[in-house]
């Protein structure tokens, strides 16, 4: 006998499915365009720049001052709506890691013993001390996009018709990598991304070990730093094509975990250029120590991706790690599309 479905709970499912799957960067000029909304004229004046404005380019990870408005300057409606715009932006994972890098602050704060100030006062080691800036209108027709910035953290967004077109440079850093006292002892927001790459690295045989090891020593810092276009970086490494298959499961297993911190729609994008340009073409390249607690360093490389993995810094117990679109950073490649579309009308 088939039974009768409940319309309304049916109903009710759909929307509860709808409202966890992040409400989606489908609407996400209306999401950003009501967090507008809820600021005073002088607070909108902050956070608003022009599309072009060489602003939209100043990425930075380190604590400086900074444009745009912060947790500081937030009533709690204002903030209800900045944090549902930064989640619609993002994936669960990313959307995780952000909230757990700026709860570092706190440690950071604790164990440094230290009340140095920023030039406005406020504490250098601040987990307020988040930055919003929206670049151009939020529209459903027109280009925008949004930066999400502060210590360990720089989130730089743009929209085209209504949705994510871009989600890089994205960069994230723990600092303690694996937090080793207060109450957040055993903390370790990047876990994942160290867990799988030693795996990664430890699997290689003698022979691989030679094409994947490209120095010793690893480099200070991610290689590519701030810069606004990444340029030619040598090409090191083992191919996926020359990995075992269990080893290609650990990469795959890695390159999903940095999609995973995308909003579901545009992960499923850049998976699908990623996968366009040749998974064949991505490789595998490590620095330095191949345990942990001394400095290492990894990275996939390919035509359209970079991904950096940095850990040398403290004791090789500050993480920075970075994902680059080589094609479309910033947008500039939807950008270009769409205006050169606009011209031929």
């Amino acid at each position: 006998m088939m039974r009768k479905f409940n319309k309304t709970k049916i109903k009710a499912a759909l929307l509860l499915l709808f409202i966890c799957s992040g409400l989606s960067a489908q609407d996400l000029p209306t999401i950003a365009n009501t967090f507008l909304g809820s600021l005073s004229k002088e607070l909108r004046d902050k956070t608003m720049f022009a599309l072009e404005d060489s602003e939209r380019f100043n990425m930075n990870y380190v604590p400086i001052t900074r444009q745009g408005v912060t947790f500081h300057d937030f009533n709690e409606v204002q903030k209800t709506a900045a944090l549902k715009l930064l989640r619609a932006s993002l994936g669960e994972e990313g959307y995780r890691k952000s909230k757990e890098i700026m709860e570092l602050e706190k440690v950071l704060r604790i164990i440094e013993n230290n009340d140095r100030t920023m030039p406005d006062g406020r504490p250098r080691r601040d987990p307020l001390n988040y930055h919003f800036c929206i670049f151009g209108q939020p529209s459903a027709n027109e280009p925008w996009g949004w930066r999400f910035e502060g210590h360990h953290l720089s989130l730089n967004f743009t929209s085209t018709e209504g949705i994510l077109s871009s989600a890089t440079p994205t960069f994230f850093g723990t600092n303690p990598g694996i937090v080793r006292s207060t109450k957040y002892k055993g903390k370790e927001v990047l876990k994942k991304e160290a867990t799988l790459g030693f795996a990664l690295v430890n699997s290689m045989s003698k022979e691989q070990m030679k094409t994947v090891l490209f120095s010793n020593v690893a480099p200070n810092d991610i290689i590519t730093l701030t810069k606004r276009k990444v340029g030619e970086l040598e090409k090191v490494g083992i191919p996926f094509s020359k990995l075992s298959e269990s080893q290609k499961a650990t990469f795959m297993e890695l390159l999903e975990l940095y999609l995973s911190n995308y909003e579901e729609n545009f992960a499923q994008g850049f998976r699908e250029k990623i996968k366009k340009s040749g998974i064949d073409n991505l490789s595998f390249a490590w620095a330095g120590s191949l345990t942990p607690g001394k400095g290492h360093y990894f990275r996939i490389h390919g035509p359209t991706l970079l991904i950096e993995y940095d850990n040398t810094q403290n004791n090789a117990n500050h993480v920075h790690t970075v994902v680059r679109d080589l094609t479309n950073d910033y947008g500039e490649d939807v950008l270009k599309r769409h205006y050169e579309k606009d011209h031929q009308h």
